[in-house]
């Protein structure tokens, strides 16, 4: 039962606040506390004319329900009807006893005075975090929202759980508001899976299609408007009309506006007072445990978490198609169309990776008859190399039989038609996605939510310095001056390009270790680590230069996130698109600067005997028997599949970890009541924080760079990035659905700037595979050899080995890899290939990108069929909210007079049961 007011303040002050109370006694209202044992809803009223703290937009009131309440199991207040949208978590640690005396009395004064000064300090922190919760707890009272209080508690610790409920009316307001969809005709469910209908034209089974019990209904939708609730389906079945993740919506927005302190210093929304240590969580609550009961139970009488657990995130589901509605249902649009594009992405690679393998089988099987290695291993001392460093030895060519033999692996013709076909794969697949992720963002009600939507971030509104009109709207928004923000811009690139240099001061080290390890392998004198030391040398100094671009990539995200704050971006977009490029633009120096090198500069400034090129004394680096190739597949597969170990496992272990710790940490504070069933908002807070899908896409827009630009050196890339993508939706699924505390459902349209990310890389593929093909394979040398001088390759290891010129006296008549005359000048050779080279270039750019312009031609980026579903939305919404509903009949002809609107529920059959009629008089979908 309620208590008074006056008890009701004492427990509060004595149980939620930990300090002395200093606000005004309120006689009515107020949240519920540990000893009155039930909800009390805040202050109802019916208008909407009143005017929240400093300035806030207006709330809309609800008048209070007096119906008994109904025991009921799930998410649900105390009175066992009343949903629990969103739940705030605070501890507080019982009050510690003051230190005994110290032993010495000459210290004593100094030894007391310290502690009590830091005693002071945090108290007073204390004092003001607990004001700060009172304000912020008030003006949600304000704002119209129920509250109901619970906490667990030990000697030591209080953990304080403020479960938060939206009524009606608040809903009603905050839906038009935020543009929600609501539906307006239901219709049948479209099959989105390309591969599924391909298969079932052609009568093959599909292993792969797997029937989700309570797929969501699909729904003709328009925006919400309380003025013509009547129109909508299910309007009067208050529970239902309105989703879970939509309710979540609508409690965040209220916590992410309102203010808790002063507004000019930012004080305001939920998301600060996590960062300032007032709460220590803010979470909506999963829609129950996700292990299925050990009771039989009908598949459909699962809940939403079971289903996902269940059909999506466990590991033997790997070949099964994702239930993206479900996701989309319970998480959102953005995290349904991270793992869309994910999957997507993933069954486009099966190709890519079958291809690839197909190209190293064929290198594999023709390694034996490749006529430049069989020359190598047979010529004995026939070709004396000249010494590779000052100190060290001639050598024979033939010592390095086997790394010749490996190198056609990865430099043979096969490898450049593969590369061709990665350059069309890349962009067919971005044209393929745009019309995937148009049938999507149509389908889950999202298509305009970038232009009409998108509203001022709440920590932006409120550093805001000025109030401007908007020049769309024409109403007044905080505004930030453009030529300040440019100004930040300017000087965080600067920031930026500081950073860059550090990554190429690492880069240089790296080849300097590079050099030093070579040089010490060849002057153990060993035949086995003198031929070997170039590839001891490589996959040692990856491994290092693998982790400094970890742990840059560590220190670079978090000043990038500070800087992308400083710099005042007005939209969430905005502040992601800028944070995104930051953070991408490091990566991607960090990440291929070292394939880079490899593949484009290394063993292009040796110079030659008598005139080598040297960086701070060191003789320049030279590409290995094998070609540089053979070094660049290495480089990749250690950087790119190490980068991909480490981080599953990271994903796999991390959030395990801080899940036991939680865990154990509640435990504790549970004491002798852990034996108790454990209630929903306890197991949700031993949950793990979601910490975003930017680490997410983050590794796989990486992975497509890896896959794509240096796809001709190393045609088995796309079959790893296949394996892990296998593993990483799995991983990624489980760890939402199991392990993450349950994230706001947050709208988007498309994946935002990843997908200009990924064009960019897409045409620098073409560009790179191109130059790679012409300046580090082999295959131009070869082929224009054979046009020349031999179809099978006889004597092309000869005629690529220039001889030491006359002046060179310590090895005289040695032999090194160049076309060069007996005076060290270019051969004619050279410059003639160097013709072809470019030619080459102009040719398969020109040749790619114009097929790549045909493509993006003939494939519509929006879907024939989905424009004519479009229309018909625009028109049905264009009939439900138009204000002279009668004229609207007349326009329409002399048809039979409309049904009456009937009351519909939203979980209603599709199509028939729904009813074309009760839209507005609109008539059912011809399907």
């Amino acid at each position: 039962m309620l208590r008074k007011g006056s008890e009701l303040l004492k427990g509060d002050r004595e149980v939620l606040l930990d300090l002395d109370y200093v606000a005004e006694a309120q006689s009515t209202g107020g949240y519920g506390s540990l000893q009155n044992g039930s909800y009390i809803p805040a202050r109802c009223f019916a208008a909407v004319d009143e005017v929240g703290d400093d300035d806030d937009p207006m709330y809309s009131r609800c008048n209070a329900r007096s119906n008994q309440p109904v025991p009921q199991l799930g998410n649900y207040f105390r009175d066992g009807r009343t949903k629990i949208d969103f739940v705030l978590v605070w501890e507080i640690r019982s009050r510690r006893k003051k230190r005994g005396k110290t032993k010495s009395r000459g210290n004593a004064e100094g030894a007391e005075a310290a502690p009590a000064e830091e005693n002071n300090r945090s108290e007073r922190r204390k004092a003001q975090l607990a004001q700060w919760r009172e304000k912020f707890v008030q003006n949600l009272e304000s704002a119209g929202l129920l509250m109901e209080k619970e906490e667990t508690a030990n000697e030591k610790k209080t953990i304080h759980f403020l479960k938060l409920s939206a009524p009606w009316e608040v809903l009603l307001y905050y839906a038009e508001e935020l543009c929600l969809r609501a539906p307006l005709q239901a219709q049948a469910n479209l099959d989105l899976n390309t591969s599924a209908l391909v298969l079932k034209r052609l009568c093959i089974p599909n292993a792969m299609m797997e029937s989700v019990p309570n797929r969501p209904l699909d729904y003709y939708t328009c925006a919400f408007r309380k003025s013509k609730m009547n129109r909508f389906l299910g309007c009067n079945d208050q529970q239902s009309f309105f989703t879970n993740a939509q309710r979540h919506r609508v409690v965040y927005e209220i916590l992410a506006r309102t203010v808790y302190g002063r507004r000019k210093r930012a004080e305001v929304g939920v998301d600060r007072l996590v960062n300032e240590g007032v709460y220590t969580a803010a979470f909506p609550l999963h829609e129950g445990p996700f292990q299925l009961p050990k009771h039989e139970i009908r598949p459909d009488e699962l809940n939403q978490r079971q289903i996902l657990y269940h059909y999506w995130a466990r590991w033997w589901k790997w070949y099964k198609y994702q239930p993206l509605d479900h996701i989309r249902e319970y998480f959102g649009e953005k995290i349904a169309l991270y793992f869309a594009w994910l999957g997507f992405y993933t069954a486009w690679l099966l190709p890519a990776a079958v291809v690839g393998t197909l190209v190293f089988v064929s290198g594999v099987l023709s390694m034996g008859s490749n006529a430049p290695a069989k020359d190598i291993c047979n010529s004995e001392a026939s070709y004396l190399m000249c010494p590779l460093c000052n100190t060290c030895k001639a050598w024979n060519m033939s010592d390095t039989c086997t790394m010749a033999k490996l190198g056609y692996l990865f430099d043979h013709p096969g490898t450049v038609l593969f590369s061709v076909f990665m350059s069309f794969w890349a962009v067919t697949f971005l044209e393929y996605w745009k019309r995937k992720m148009a049938t999507l963002s149509h389908h889950w009600d999202c298509m305009d939510f970038h232009e009409e939507e998108e509203r001022p971030r709440p920590e932006f509104a409120a550093t805001a310095p000025t109030m401007e009109p908007n020049p769309v709207t024409g109403v007044k928004e905080p505004y930030f001056p453009e030529k300040t923000r440019l100004s930040r811009m300017f000087t965080g690139s600067m920031i930026i390009i500081m950073m860059l240099c550090v990554v190429m001061i690492f880069l240089v080290t790296v080849v300097m270790c590079r050099g030093i390890i070579s040089l010490m392998l060849f002057r153990t004198g060993s035949p086995v680590l003198r031929t070997e030391a170039g590839t001891i040398a490589n996959v040692s100094s990856s491994v290092v230069n693998l982790g400094l671009i970890l742990l840059m990539g560590r220190v670079y995200t978090a000043l990038a996130e500070q800087l992308t704050k400083w710099e005042m971006h007005r939209t969430q977009t905005q502040y992601d698109n800028a944070f995104i490029f930051k953070v991408f633009i490091f990566q991607f120096v960090n990440f291929y600067s070292s394939p880079f090198y490899v593949a484009f500069f290394k063993g292009r400034f040796v110079g030659y005997p008598s005139n080598y090129g040297t960086l701070f004394g060191m003789r320049n680096e030279d590409c290995g028997p094998g070609g540089c190739l053979i070094e660049l597949a290495e480089q990749l597969f250690i950087i790119m599949v190490g980068k991909q170990v480490i981080n599953n496992i990271q994903e796999f272990v991390i959030p395990k970890v801080k899940a036991w710790h939680q865990k154990r940490t509640l435990a504790k504070v549970l004491g002798e009541n852990a034996s108790r069933e454990p209630r929903r908002w306890e197991e949700d807070y031993k949950l793990v924080e979601c910490e975003g899908l930017f680490e997410e896409y983050l590794e796989m827009v990486l992975q497509f760079g890896f896959i794509t630009i240096f796809v001709a050196a190393f045609p088995l890339a796309p079959l790893f990035a296949l394996l892990n993508n296998w593993v990483e939706i799995r991983l990624d699924a489980h760890k939402f659905a199991c392990e993450y505390r349950r994230p706001v459902a947050e709208r988007a349209q498309n994946i935002g700037v990843w997908f200009n990310i990924l064009e960019a890389l897409s045409h620098l593929s073409v560009i790179a595979n191109a130059f790679l093909i012409a300046f580090t394979s082999d295959f131009l040398p070869r082929l224009l050899y054979q046009y020349k001088f031999d179809d099978g390759l006889n004597g092309y290891v000869n005629f690529t080995l220039a001889y030491a010129p006359r002046n060179y006296t310590e090895n005289p008549m040695c032999r090194y890899k160049a076309f060069r005359d007996n005076n060290g000048d270019y051969s004619l050779f050279y410059w003639e290939l160097l013709g072809v080279r470019l030619g080459f270039i102009i040719a398969f750019e020109h040749v790619v990108f114009f097929v790549l312009r045909a493509i993006d031609w003939i494939v519509p980026d929006v879907p024939e069929s989905l424009e004519l579903k479009i229309k018909r939305e625009r028109y049905l919404a264009k009939q439900a909210l138009a204000e002279n509903h009668e004229a609207l009949l007349g326009s329409r002809g002399r048809g039979a007079p409309p049904a009456a609107p009937a009351a519909t529920a939203r979980t209603s059959s599709p199509v028939n049961v729904a009813g074309g009629e009760q839209v507005s008089t609109t008539q059912p979908v011809n399907k």
